[in-house]
């Protein structure tokens, strides 16, 4: 029980005295990447080694004549392609390998654990040379972590750790050295903005919910992450869930609230355990429930799980679905700091928001405006995907650029395809191209170009991408998850999509850009919420940016990216085809004929382009015309 800051104080000290004591740790990354690609079992094993050696005692306190030994399970350590991951660290050196097999433990151990030798062969690699220390990776060094700080660094279920790491240091400086104003007021001039996607500025919004003349009020996360590709809040709840809930502490002072609430996406899983398992420890020390550190101070949290749904990530469906209603967005004003969870105030932001909280607390609002730019300050996290290098999750300053972001951070494109796009925000974001590559990534920046940074999905595309599928796809997935309460949305997206479906299958027609367009603009300025309104902006970028492609879809029925399956032509090259004739064997409908020994043909009336020909051919001879 920690009942006083004294009591505090002492277990912070104890924490770190502990993390002193280890001889060395061995950090096996846990988000779920790594998990997913079989740390779990990499864990085990190392944990199985390090009992069986009698010259260690592992993770309690040391014996007089053995070393002591930490097994932890970290968060997310960021170079999410080369997973499963595994640090070794001995005081401040710490070694980073990649793609650790079941194996390579043993080898690690003696080498790197017992002895001070590495593993050359799981080092990361780049242009020939390996690296040892993370910090010395280019995908590592080039970022500033200030919400990812500790993901990668320390057990992610250990409070003892987070205490020994400075955790809670912004509670108890807030608790017992600034008033519920003073707090709020230093985000507000910290110049933090929501990170969710409508960049709100966060001191501005505690203020007002601190204003109302209700005395209930709520402080809520919204932890519904739905973009396909983001998955930067699920790794900070399940890499650093102590520093989120630090967050909403101090939220929760600043505004009088006595209850906050986590909306955790269902298909996160072990966010909601690690949140669990962080809110017993911290319950069980006392540092939640009622007063706290023996203060006025009392703070209860709650955690619901999502159903599933995109349009839960609107603030007022949220609200609605954790009070058990379907959820729906609903017309504004009143707004959520008005009327939010229960129709009384509440203050809503996002993990990224509430987990750059501490950090300004503790250092200042101008610590925190030194660093991005002089509208958007601090920092933002990316999920890196698509045809790049180096796919994972980063963290750099607001006002970077893309080229820094794609080729110095991300390493380039794959394969050494040539750059075409980028689509920023997910579903509701749009696409930047080479034109843009050099304009700062801020929430003014972009918006200028019709994209936002929403909360921060980057999806790299090269020359093989087909922008007409892009529109497509994210707009499959938008009217799928459109919650159907307004026509605009409901209407408007399905009439979109039948158009684009259209054109992909190659029977488009002249004027279908036009009516395209003028959906777009429609459902852009008449749907109900903000997720609605911004549905249109990837059909709406790439119909400014790539005209030419919808234009030879429609007039040419060709797709010069040969990813649109109706457009596709297989056609057998001569001068390979042997006439062995399997490819015709393995035709499920019958359209290749010809002789043995000599060149077969397709007949495209026939083909259903599936690929089993070309997926058998030997001798490469069967290609896709575009």
């Amino acid at each position: 029980m920690i009942e006083n800051r004294e009591e505090l104080r002492k277990s912070r000290e104890a924490a770190e005295q502990e993390m002193a004591s280890y001889a060395c740790r061995i950090l096996v990354c846990s988000g779920t990447g790594c998990i997913a690609t079989g740390s779990q079992k990499i864990y085990e094993e190392f944990l199985k080694i390090a009992k069986d050696t009698p010259e260690v005692t592992v993770d309690f306190q040391p014996h007089d004549d053995k070393a002591h030994l930490g097994v932890k399970k970290t968060g997310c350590q960021g170079v999410c392609e080369l997973g499963p991951l595994v640090r070794i660290q001995k005081g401040d050196k710490i070694v980073q390998y990649t793609k650790v097999q079941l194996s390579n433990c043993k080898e690690i151990f003696e080498r790197s654990v017992e002895g001070d030798d590495v593993v050359e062969s799981l080092l990361y690699e780049q242009k020939g040379f390996r690296y040892k220390s993370p910090e010395e990776i280019p995908f590592i060094s080039k970022q500033t972590r200030v919400v990812l700080e500790n993901c990668g660094k320390f057990d992610a279920e250990s409070f003892d750790e987070y205490l020994a790491g400075g955790g809670f240091q912004a509670f108890q400086k807030a608790l017992f050295e600034m008033t519920p104003e003073e707090v709020a007021d230093a985000v507000d001039r910290s110049g933090l903005r929501g990170r969710g996607g409508g960049g709100f500025p966060a001191g501005r919004k505690w203020k007002q919910a601190a204003s109302q003349p209700e005395n209930e009020r709520y402080v809520v996360c919204n932890g519904d992450e739905g973009d396909p590709g983001a998955f930067m809040d699920g790794s900070v709840m399940e890499g650093d869930p102590y520093k989120l809930i630090e967050g909403m502490m101090i939220a929760g002072y600043a505004v009088g609230s006595a209850n906050g609430y986590i909306y955790v996406r269902a298909e996160y899983p072990m966010s909601v355990s690690r949140l669990k398992h962080a809110i017993t420890e911290l319950e069980k020390r006392h540092m939640l429930g009622s007063n706290i550190l023996g203060t006025d101070f009392s703070f209860h949290m709650h955690i619901n799980r999502g159903a599933g749904a995109f349009v839960c990530g609107e603030g007022s469906a949220l609200t609605a679905s954790i009070e058990g209603n379907r959820g729906m967005p609903r017309v504004k004003p009143p707004r959520t700091v008005e009327k939010g969870l229960w129709a009384k105030p509440t203050v809503l932001n996002n993990v990224e928001t509430y987990a750059n909280v501490p950090k300004i607390v503790l250092n200042g609002a101008d610590w925190y405006r030194s660093i991005g730019t002089e509208d958007t300050p601090g920092t933002k996290t990316f999920s890196l995907t698509g045809s790049i290098q180096n796919t994972g999750l980063i963290e750099v300053p607001m006002g970077t650029t893309l080229r820094e972001i794609i080729f110095d951070i991300g390493g380039g494109m794959k394969d050494g395809g040539k750059f075409k796009a980028v689509q920023i925000g997910g579903p509701s974001g749009g696409c930047l191209t080479e034109q843009h590559l050099d304009i700062p990534l801020d929430f003014e920046s972009i918006k200028k170009f019709g994209a936002i940074i929403g909360s921060g999905g980057l999806v790299v595309m090269d020359e093989h991408t087909c922008m007409v599928e892009v529109a497509r796809f994210f707009m499959s997935f938008t009217q799928r998850e459109s919650c159907g309460k307004c026509v605009p949305c409901r209407e408007g997206t399905k009439r979109m999509l039948e158009i684009l479906e259209k054109i992909v299958d190659g029977k488009g027609e002249a004027e279908d850009l036009d009516r395209l367009e003028e959906l777009a603009e429609m459902v852009k300025s008449m749907a109900l919420c903000g997720l609605g309104k911004s549905a249109p902006l990837p059909v709406l970028s790439t119909l400014r940016l790539f005209r030419d492609e919808y234009e030879e879809h429609i007039a040419e029925k060709k797709c010069k990216a040969k990813v649109c399956t109706a457009m596709r032509r297989f056609v057998i090259n001569p001068e390979y085809c042997k006439g062995c004739g399997k490819c015709a064997r393995n035709c499920p409908v019958g359209a290749i004929t010809g002789v043995r020994k000599q060149c077969y043909h397709i007949n495209p009336d026939i083909c259903i382009k599936c690929e089993a020909c070309k997926d058998n051919c030997a001798f490469d001879a069967i290609y896709i015309e575009a």
